[in-house]
């Protein structure tokens, strides 16, 4: 984004945006529109453009969101890693329906995301840790994410631990550490706009054809 665009963006704030909204053809994916959309957050100057909200639901329909880190898209997904042990992987391998909100709010635009969710390869997992700088890597084994602390210092302990038993080695990939795609059937892509006349363009896939119309806003 240009000076002149972040100037014009920062004057019309919460009147509509200078950006305008992406043409649809009948060939358009909505991958195409997200790639966009993300290199335009990226260009913008937003601090963690790939941080995006993860919805899931417990055994009684009990919702919860939290914040995680997109580290990969393409036509067959989005993909975040986690601990497999964690709240949000033992609900979605429970109920594999999955929410993703992606909010750019100096843009004014957010992305909706609806799907099923699926572990990657172990392979892709493990490419992807070994990736991570080391105190990372340390820190995925010595986190029992979403359990209970048994006192202040048991954290930091056990990243001791972790980092002893690896000094001089390669870390391995813990086997309850690793990606998870969500597989979209549905994307909503919403631009800001004057007067709360905003954009809605949503795109549904039926028998593996994207099919795209607009809501009001």
């Amino acid at each position: 984004m240009t000076f002149l665009e972040k100037l014009r963006c920062l004057l019309t704030f919460g009147q509509g945006v200078a950006l305008p909204a992406p043409e649809i053809l009948p060939t358009t994916s909505p991958f195409d529109i997200f790639q966009q959309w993300f290199d335009d957050a990226n260009k913008s100057g937003i601090l963690l453009p790939e941080a995006m909200s993860v919805s899931s639901c417990d055994e009684h329909g009990q919702p919860s969101s939290r914040m995680v880190l997109l580290k990969s898209f393409d036509e067959n997904g989005f993909v975040f890693y986690t601990n497999y042990d964690s709240r949000k992987s033992i609900e979605l391998g429970a109920n594999n329906k999955v929410a993703l909100l992606f909010h750019w709010n100096v843009l004014q635009r957010q992305v909706r995301i609806e799907g099923t969710v699926e572990k990657t390869s172990q392979q892709q997992s493990a490419d992807y840790f070994h990736s991570r700088d080391r105190g990372s890597q340390i820190g995925a084994w010595a986190s029992k994410q979403s359990q209970k602390l048994n006192n202040d210092n048991e954290l930091k302990q056990r990243f001791e631990k972790y980092q002893q038993k690896f000094t001089g080695e390669e870390i391995p990939l813990p086997d309850f550490w690793g990606g998870l795609r969500v597989k979209p059937h549905y994307l909503e892509f919403w631009q800001g706009r004057a007067s709360r006349l905003h954009d809605r363009i949503c795109f549904e896939k039926h028998d593996d054809k994207w099919q795209w119309f607009k809501r009001h806003p």
